[in-house]
């Protein structure tokens, strides 16, 4: 018994049995106020300025010429297996596949776990700005420019699948920017790249973002600029986690890539 437990404590739980509760609180917390404020900014804007903001992107793409987001979800509506799956991946891979990723690199990487933590924090806090300065309506609100809400239709009702919970009632609808499904799947994706050593799965992760970003555009929840800027905040989040951070305590709160 007291060998299983040196191996528990050696292998899977070098920082003691009381970290893994630690770093859950610490999530918990984090997200709940994520959510608080969030909400909280979503009651605060004048209801003309995120469709505003959200034309501004428009003609911005359009003067830049990548304005293809309708073509782009017009050509996922016409398979319609492909949109109704998109849609249920918008609702469900984004919590899922990054909690049960966070969970494996504790497990299994504990080492590189705390950097990945502090880059989760630091984004969260930089989209609360972003959501702030900036609410913008998402595409799907905005069918006049050609969108429409497959993730509401999926939800068999009318509007975002948001409403349908409780937490929707303090939900930002205008929180498009940044797109924090990308800035996520960019902070798992990264990490698991450099951590597994398996050819197939590091090709796997670096698509991932990729797959996201497809997912967002094609589902009418973000513009390119959001996924841009998604990408932005997951960049910025890493030097910060990267260098003051993990410069303050790099016994603790360093990177260690796999190595090759």
């Amino acid at each position: 018994m007291r060998e299983a437990k040196r191996w528990m404590e050696a292998n899977v739980l070098p920082r003691g049995w009381i970290d893994p509760f630690r770093q859950i609180a610490m999530f918990a917390v984090a997200f709940m106020f994520y959510g608080l404020v969030r909400g909280l900014v979503a009651a605060t804007p004048d209801q003309y300025e995120p469709f505003g903001n959200a034309t501004m992107i428009i003609h911005l793409e359009r003067t830049l010429h990548i304005f293809v987001e309708p073509t782009i979800q017009g050509w996922t509506e016409n398979v319609h297996w492909l949109m109704t799956a998109l849609a249920w991946c918008y609702l469900n891979t984004q919590l899922v596949i990054t909690m049960v990723t966070v969970v494996f690199i504790y497990f299994r990487y504990n080492e590189s776990f705390y950097f990945v933590r502090n880059m989760f924090m630091i984004a969260m806090g930089l989209a609360l700005i972003g959501y702030t300065v900036f609410p913008t309506a998402p595409p799907r609100l905005m069918p006049e420019w050609g969108f429409t809400d497959p993730v509401s239709q999926l939800m068999a009702g009318p509007a975002s699948w948001m409403d349908y919970t409780a937490a929707g009632k303090v939900a930002n609808m205008y929180a498009a920017i940044p797109s924090m499904h990308v800035c996520f799947a960019l902070m798992i994706a990264w990490p698991m790249a450099r951590l597994t050593t398996w050819r197939p799965f590091k090709v796997g992760w670096a698509l991932y973002p990729v797959f996201v970003t497809y997912v967002v555009v094609a589902t009418a929840n973000h513009f390119f600029v959001d996924v841009f800027l998604g990408a932005v905040t997951a960049a910025v989040a890493a030097a910060l986690a990267w260098r003051p951070l993990a410069r303050a305590r790099p016994d603790s709160w360093s990177f260690a890539p796999a190595a090759a």
